[in-house]
């Protein structure tokens, strides 16, 4: 047997820009509404491809839940931890996620763990964890980043880091539901400075 027969066929296809497309399907039409047809169709490829490169339509769902926690859904964060200033961190993590849930290049908006896949809690095997798992390493970054500041004496010693962590990532959750209610990127910035004040009160 040669080599390349023992190290298969090369994938013809960008990994990672089919993961997307079949996230964006599953954004729009859900994991039930979602067809093998129009997952393949909207990836590129053909079924024996997903299956090979991705397995079956609850590992590639299962999949694009992890891309959008490792890298979509953590923009707003990375903007919170590069931020010196707390301030302005808080301010561009919020307007981050107001740009994000008012203006995404796929066409979707708000959340997709939020908005779709939280619906298929208890349904789909993996999910429950993933989401889990997706809060829990937000609340435990964005505490962090306050606990930096309560070190160098920017906050006070008995800041509630954690809590504040958590109320962050609760207001992003309601901009991005109120983005795909059709709210503008405007209308979500008019109580900002009062988002921002209320994050950092002591």
């Amino acid at each position: 047997m040669s080599d390349t027969k023992k190290l298969g066929r090369p994938r013809t296809f960008d990994y990672d820009a089919a993961l997307l497309q079949a996230m964006n399907v599953f954004w729009a039409k859900g994991y039930d509404g979602a067809s093998l047809r129009d997952l393949t169709k909207a990836m590129g490829i053909t079924g024996p491809s997903m299956y090979a490169a991705f397995g079956d339509k609850r590992e590639l769902y299962l999949k694009t839940i992890d891309r959008y926690a490792d890298v979509d859904g953590c923009e707003p964060v990375v903007t919170f931890e590069a931020e010196p200033d707390i301030e302005k961190a808080v301010r561009g993590f919020l307007e981050s996620v107001i740009d994000h849930a008012t203006d995404n290049d796929s066409g979707a908006k708000g959340c997709f763990l939020a908005s779709s896949v939280s619906t298929n809690i208890g349904q789909v095997d993996g999910v429950a964890e993933r989401v889990e798992c997706a809060i829990e390493d937000t609340d435990r970054r964005l505490a962090a980043r306050f606990d930096k500041e309560i070190a160098k004496g920017n906050l006070p010693a008995d800041f509630p880091s954690l809590e504040r962590a958590a109320l962050l990532y609760d207001i992003r959750q309601g901009y991005m539901f109120r983005g795909r209610a059709g709210w503008t990127a405007g209308k979500l910035r008019r109580d900002l400075d009062h988002r921002v004040q209320m994050i950092l009160a002591h």
